[in-house]
């Protein structure tokens, strides 16, 4: 069960923004991901809550932060309801989406386990609704994902497979890396991961 902290920074200046204390697991029926998110001063700023199945299709999806809530699922596309921070006005939404994703790491490990991409396969096209901090407005966007290497890396607990993904925003264009190991994202552009107190879980 991997427990650990990643740090977020701009990525323009590299203006720290926070942090992130996460621990995951994965089980048969798939795998969960659970974190509590931190200022840079370390005061509790939210949280993250998700499951996705043996698939990786997200079937329990709870984030806390400024206030707001969002909870979703994967149901005719994905649905999800956003309350805001008095708690009057529930506001439900869906859309024709494969998954979610937002700030957390979480998100990259579940998209990656989503598309099951093999090295050098042409790149493969998702839309997914972003719910960023600090007000989880939903975002659809569409992106597309290719898995450029997976690699072995000699350990002392044994062999590491990172892959290699470079992931591309359709709609801006922009275009990103990012590496992971198993169950946790071991570089992405404003994510370093900063401790990892036991070895990454693998997917079957």
């Amino acid at each position: 069960m991997p427990r650990g902290r990643y740090s977020f920074y701009d990525t323009h200046d590299h203006t720290p923004l926070g942090e992130e204390h996460f621990h995951c697991a994965t089980g048969t029926s798939g795998w969960r991901y659970t974190a509590r998110t931190t200022t840079p001063n370390g005061q509790d700023s939210g949280s993250v809550d998700l499951t996705i199945d043996d698939l990786g299709r997200p079937i329990r999806l709870e984030l806390h932060a400024g206030g707001w809530q969002v909870r979703g699922a994967a149901l005719d596309g994905v649905t999800w309801v956003r309350t805001d921070p008095s708690g009057d006005h529930a506001q439900e939404g869906n859309a024709v989406a494969h998954a979610f994703t937002g700030t957390s790491p979480a998100f990259l490990v579940a998209t990656a386990r989503l598309l099951r991409l093999s090295p050098g396969a042409p790149a493969t096209r998702v839309r997914l609704v972003a719910l960023t901090s600090p007000v989880l407005a939903p975002r659809t966007l569409d992106q597309s994902w290719a898995l450029l290497d997976r690699t072995a890396h000699a350990t002392d607990n044994g062999s590491l497979i990172v892959d290699e993904y470079q992931v591309n925003d359709l709609e801006t264009g922009e275009q990103s890396t990012v590496h992971l190991a198993g169950d946790v994202v071991l570089a992405a552009p404003g994510i370093e991961l900063e401790d990892l107190e036991s070895p990454p879980s693998t997917f079957d």
